[in-house]
């Protein structure tokens, strides 16, 4: 009985707890289902301006555009112009399609003064190998094409020789042939005792540039690496150098062999004298791939996330962008890559152009593959590389991703999914902030939230990662990180004094990085000054002990009135304010002006004397000041690489002219960058702390006070109020639970690679 009664009560008690939790959950769930949900995919900040549908006119072209202008030019008569990606170099090959640019000042009266809409045109190059020579084409009125104008003598005020073109998808397949039926198979021992090539096993080639030593050369050295994922820090101590002057590939011949820091006149002087054994053999040895990216600790978790706890603060619309006080239209051109227009803070213009130009490095080593090598990155296309962004890891996961489109060395448009991503991004630091602790007690502080533009190029071996960052205090910011694999030779005699070891037989070779900003501030308008301001010590009495002094730093200004007075070179003393200013002035009686901040640790730019040198004469200055003109667009050209003793483009001509910059329309040509001394820590890759540089674009005197202080994202806390939410929000943010929802995770990158076949 006792038993029973036991069993009963547990029984009944069991019920009771039961119904007493059912009960509360019915509560919870009331209490909290009129609660704002955290992670609403609707945004509670409406946007504080509107699309602008004129930004069209700095769109980049869609693929209907590329369509319509690829078949104008096939269709034109007497022209025999091919599309196919495999174009032999004797043929005329259609190579790019690209957005030409609307001249400045018909954009701005049609952006402000509801002047008439440019002409949409399109910028085409046709390699001519028939001809052997180079165009460059204006066609429009797009999107239906009726005409089209040779503007080659215009822009360049010189022929293009066809030896000036990239090395096209068609040339490397023509190469790939020569290499194997004149090298690789007329040394089929060396190959297999040295490198252990077989039909299953192949060597890669790794191209050094410039392809000569002078105007009109295209001899190319051809390092030799493994065939294995990272090839670029796998050297093998095995080089040619190609003749490939002609675009008749039967003229092209091997003009020296390399192997184990030995040269040869010839592949067969190579074969004689290896066979011989008057040469020291390299003996193949298999290896670990210590330039594998795959992973070596299982995943076990996942890395912090950022979501938009009250959704997006910002929005895309085709080519335009919103964010807070910000707007501005963006594009990615195939050559030279990021690039915004007509960017706009609480309604002002500030920018009218802020693009990247170039990105150029030069590299040292004992070994003839990267003796000579001076990569100028525009003339195979940074922009070209954009490719698919991996969601979580190159940007953020809840970021905004936007495809882009390309006409560059193919026969049809190509979609690059989600090739630019748009984020805001919490720094995790402060933009402001003070807590008083004298007096008047109590915290104010502003969160550093801010709006990022971003895309990553892959050119080769690195990969750059390009920023436009917007700040709520007003400032932009442009950057560039450098990650990806270093180039690297095989160790010979003498590589030490150009590099660290890095992996067994590989020396990581010493280089620069240079990139070249353009940055065409509008202050108030397009009648703009250049001014510098810094400090110098002075000697100065004390007013109140006047047989006494002290030395104090006091203000310098200076107001540069040429260009050749505001070319600041990287070798001289640069003064540390450089401000791009308008005659207005602020509520205190000082100019309105933007601060040109350079974030640079760059290496010293290539001498002067040297021959190629004026292929890259930008890099001479950390920071150059022209008059605008539409006519000296970029500071560099597709064709400065492969003829880059006589470049098309030689930035130091802009400056030659000595402009008045006074009350002109002002351009900031800004270079920044790296020294980059590989070491072990960059096997298997490079990492992007510390590698890299850019400019900073702050307001000075261009307002009255710090506009951030607006933000409806500020925090103050006095005495008192510690948990209230009324100018705290964060005080409240435990409160507020949920799961962000998210897009699923998807990846299409591998659609865009280069193909070397139809």
């Amino acid at each position: 009985m006792v038993a029973q009664r036991m069993n009963s009560l547990l029984k009944w008690t069991a019920i009771l707890i039961c119904l007493s939790s059912f009960i509360l959950n019915i509560v919870l769930i009331s209490l909290n289902s009129n609660k704002e949900p955290k992670c609403t995919s609707k945004p509670l900040h409406p946007l504080r301006g509107q699309h602008n549908p004129r930004s069209a006119v700095f769109a980049d072209l869609s693929a209907n555009e590329y369509l319509q202008v690829r078949d104008y030019m096939l269709n034109l008569k007497n022209v025999d112009i091919s599309n196919r990606n495999i174009t032999d170099p004797s043929k005329n090959f259609l190579f790019l399609i690209d957005l030409s640019l609307p001249k400045k000042m018909d954009a701005l009266r049609y952006l402000d003064s509801n002047g008439p809409k440019p002409v949409r045109e399109a910028t085409v190059v046709v390699f001519h190998g028939s001809q052997g020579n180079i165009k460059e084409y204006v066609v429009g009125p797009l999107p239906h094409p009726k005409y089209h104008h040779d503007v080659t003598m215009k822009k360049y005020k010189t022929e293009l020789p066809i030896n000036a073109r990239t090395v096209t998808i068609g040339e490397y397949v023509v190469l790939f042939k020569f290499l194997d039926k004149e090298v690789f198979s007329k040394l089929g021992k060396i190959m297999k005792e040295s490198f252990n090539v077989s039909k299953e096993n192949n060597l890669n080639a790794f191209e050094g540039m410039p392809r000569g030593v002078q105007s009109g050369d295209r001899h190319t050295w051809i390092s030799f690496f493994r065939d294995l994922s990272g090839m670029y820090i796998h050297p093998v101590g095995f080089e040619v150098l190609v003749n490939h002057n002609s675009t008749d590939s039967s003229n092209w011949k091997v003009e020296k062999v390399l192997y184990n820091g030995i040269y040869f006149n010839s592949v067969e002087d190579l074969k004689k004298q290896y066979e011989s054994g008057n040469v020291a053999k390299i003996v193949f040895k298999s290896i670990p791939n210590y330039a594998s990216l795959k992973l070596k600790s299982k995943p076990t978790g996942l890395s912090p996330q950022q979501y938009y706890a009250q959704g997006k603060r910002f929005s895309v619309h085709d080519n335009h962008v919103i964010y807070l006080d910000w707007s501005f239209a963006f594009g990615l051109s195939s050559l030279t890559g990021m690039r915004v227009f007509d960017v706009n803070f609480k309604g002002e213009r500030i920018v009218y152009e802020l693009s990247v130009q170039e990105a150029m490095s030069v590299y040292g080593s004992v070994t003839p593959g990267m003796i000579l090598t001076k990569f100028i990155d525009s003339s195979i296309g940074i922009g070209r590389f954009a490719h698919e962004l991996v969601r979580g890891i190159d940007c953020p996961y809840e970021a905004a991703y936007i495809d882009t489109y390309r006409y560059i060395d193919i026969g049809t448009p190509q979609r690059f999914r989600n090739s630019i991503c748009v984020f805001e991004h919490n720094t995790g630091r402060p933009l402001r902030r003070h807590f008083s602790d004298f007096f008047h007690n109590g915290y104010g502080g502003l969160v550093n939230s801010a709006l990022v533009f971003r895309t990553i190029t892959a050119i080769g071996n690195y990969d750059y990662i390009w920023d436009f960052i917007f700040y709520q205090s007003g400032s932009i910011e442009a950057k560039v990180h450098a990650t990806g694999y270093i180039s690297s030779s095989f160790k010979v005699d003498g590589s030490l004094k150009y590099g660290h070891q890095v992996a067994e037989n590989t020396i990581g070779n010493i280089h620069t990085h240079f990139i070249n900003f353009k940055v065409d501030l509008d202050i108030l308008g397009v009648k703009n000054v250049f001014q510098t301001k810094d400090m110098k010590y002075v000697k100065v009495p004390l007013p109140w002990k006047p047989e006494r002094s002290a030395m104090v730093p006091q203000l310098v200004e200076k107001q540069l009135k040429t260009e050749q007075e505001a070319a600041l070179r990287h070798d001289t003393k640069t003064p540390r304010y450089l401000h791009i200013a308008s005659n207005r002035t602020n509520r205190w009686g000082h100019q309105r002006s933007y601060r040109i901040q350079v974030v640079t640790f760059a290496g010293e730019p290539l001498p002067e004397a040297e021959p190629e040198e004026k292929s890259m004469s930008w890099a001479r200055y950390k920071v150059a000041i022209t008059k605008h003109k539409d006519s000296e667009q970029t500071s560099s050209s597709l064709y400065n690489q492969n003829n880059i003793w006589t470049p098309a483009v030689d930035f130091s001509k802009y400056i030659e002219d000595n402009d008045s910059i006074e009350n002109e329309d002002l351009v900031a040509w800004v270079t920044a960058g790296f020294l980059h001394i590989p070491h072990a820590e960059d096997i298997p890759n490079t990492v992007t702390v510390g590698n890299g540089g850019g400019v900073i674009l702050r307001p000075h005197n261009y307002f009255d006070e710090d506009p951030s202080i607006h933000s409806q994202d500020g925090v103050y806390i006095a005495p008192g109020s510690e948990e209230s939410c009324e100018n705290n929000k964060m005080a409240c943010l435990a409160e507020d639970t949920c799961s962000p929802a998210l897009e699923p995770f998807t990846y299409h990158g591998f659609e865009g690679t280069m193909k070397f076949e139809e």
